[in-house]
């Protein structure tokens, strides 16, 4: 296969300078404290196969550009899709008038932290083999061979196999004289098996626990993950789970394997520290948290052996970038250290509101008729120092419950109370594996969840797991997200009975 890791030519093609420049100057005619100029091209594919068929080949090509000013302490925002400098011209003067038709009605003055400048800067996110090179029947064809392995099993009634994959590309400018160009790769590959107990009436699936990634093709054939092993055993825990009990309600011990693990965190943590939404800015739609401002350097979000950082540096994470929307140079930071919070994550205006200092890199627009809002990083829960394996995690338990792979969530508008459910929940008693029961969700607030954890496995356990469409704001934008973490043991945490408590 082609390797092929460098900014797309055609994206390189584009007038990308004198469009720039001419968003840039107009800016100035204008006495605009900030201008920025964005022009992004976004490529997608998906394939979808049901049963080993294709049922759904679908591509997408979005190719645009936007401004930003800033006047009078007031934002103006407009885009447009014509590569023209006309048009440029036309839609820089549209944002100059909206931020003069906002003044108004604005209830603050708009203040930018401080970053340094960077000239012609390129960056290029880890990966081998870009998926756009790669024939769309090789990927079928591959997609199919992995249906058809699962399907042989007498357990498996259908299989569903898809594959997400975007291409993203931009080139940013602003007037104190950054310019960047980008190009990250990311990929979400997904097998769901089905199958049904008649005898008692259940039907019930087996999702692959395989992260999605910013890496390439590559990632499918072998690179970074395990597909061999993930469909030997997908069969078999489809099949044990139709036979298994249904759990009993009480208090368990927990180890909980990163395929879950991340989703909570992404929730209860990665959420909750937003700094906007702390602060009460997305409280009409996303809400807010209960991590409010106030209690930064307070607040015991969990026990002392909990280490939470922010970063958009990581290599193959979906938050992953050289440079952020506003034009910071993205990083790493402490959120959560020693169990207390630390930290936020930040855009450049909300860190000039709280007099932070410097932006940590966390603006972020998923198109180019968006406009940049503060979206999150990959926000990971760091190992132990030792070698603490996942089975040593599960050797200090004598009644508990190991939980891999996520399944569905819920969680309160102050990202406090929640419960959360899983793939696979496997008993555990006296220290060891004792099959799987069903219709498990554990529930907790986040500080108590949080605060039960008392051991955390080493590097090796640690894997990165995320999701491609975080959602946030209005109008609706989404973002693709990681979260690292460790297995990690959790101390009496009451577990649900799905079946029982649906029906009361």
């Amino acid at each position: 296969m082609p390797t092929s890791r460098a900014v797309d030519p055609e994206f390189l093609a584009l007038p990308l300078k004198r469009l720039g420049d001419t968003a840039l100057q107009r800016g100035r005619d204008f006495h605009a404290e900030h201008t920025d100029f964005r022009l992004e091209r976004l490529r997608t594919q998906r394939l979808t196969l049901r049963d080993g068929a294709l049922i759904d080949a679908s591509e997408g090509d979005e190719t645009g550009f936007a401004v930003r000013v800033i006047i009078d302490g007031t934002w103006g925002f407009a885009a447009g899709v014509a590569l023209t400098t006309d048009e440029v011209v036309r839609v820089t003067e549209q944002a100059v008038r909206m931020a003069m038709v906002a003044k108004p009605i604005s209830t603050e003055r708009i203040e930018l932290a401080t970053e340094p400048v960077y000239r012609d800067k390129t960056w290029v996110s880890a990966y081998e083999v870009n998926p756009f090179e790669v024939p769309v029947p090789d990927k079928v064809a591959l997609l199919a061979q992995w249906s058809e392995r699962l399907s042989a099993h007498a357990a498996v009634d259908h299989v569903s196999a898809s594959v997400n994959q975007v291409s993203e590309n931009k080139y940013y400018a602003d007037s104190a004289g950054t310019t960047t160009t980008q190009q990250r790769i990311r990929l979400h590959p997904s097998l769901e098996a089905y199958g049904t107990d008649r005898e008692r009436g259940i039907f019930d699936s087996m999702r692959s626990t395989a992260p999605p990634v910013g890496r390439g093709w590559e990632y499918l054939d072998g690179a970074g993950y395990d597909w061999d092993s993930e469909l030997a055993a997908l069969p078999e825990h489809l099949a044990e789970k139709l036979a298994a009990p249904s759990v009993s309600a009480g208090s368990y011990d927990l180890v909980i394997d990163p395929s879950n693990l991340w989703l909570t965190i992404h929730e209860s943590i990665g959420h909750a520290t937003e700094l906007d939404r702390a602060l009460g800015y997305e409280a009409n739609y996303a809400g807010t948290s209960f991590a409010t401002p106030d209690r930064l350097g307070t607040l015991h979000y969990g026990s002392g052996g909990m280490h939470v950082t922010g970063d958009r540096t990581f290599d193959h994470g979906l938050a992953t970038v050289g440079y952020d929307d506003d034009g910071v140079a993205t990083q790493q930071w402490d959120i959560v250290k020693d169990g207390v919070l630390v930290g936020y994550q930040t855009d450049r205006r909300m860190a000039a509101l709280m007099g932070l200092g410097r932006s940590n890199g966390c603006a972020f627009a998923d198109s180019p008729g968006h406009i940049p809002i503060q979206r999150m990083a990959n926000v990971s829960l760091q190992p132990s120092a030792g070698a603490v394996s996942t089975a040593d995690l599960i050797a200090g338990v004598d009644h508990g419950l190991y939980v891999v792979g996520d399944k569905s969530w819920s969680i309160d508008m102050q990202r406090y109370n929640f419960q959360f459910t899983g793939q696979r929940f496997f008993a555990i008693r006296d220290g060891k594996l004792a099959g799987q029961v069903r219709d498990a969700a554990y529930q907790a607030t986040t500080t108590d969840f949080w605060g039960s954890m008392d051991a955390v496995g080493g590097p090796d356990t640690w894997v990165l797991h995320g999701a491609f469409n975080c959602g946030k704001a209005q109008p609706g934008q989404v973002a693709p997200v990681s979260h690292g973490c460790p297995a990690a043991r959790f101390r009496d945490i009451r577990i649900l009975n799905t079946t029982s408590e649906a029906g009361r």
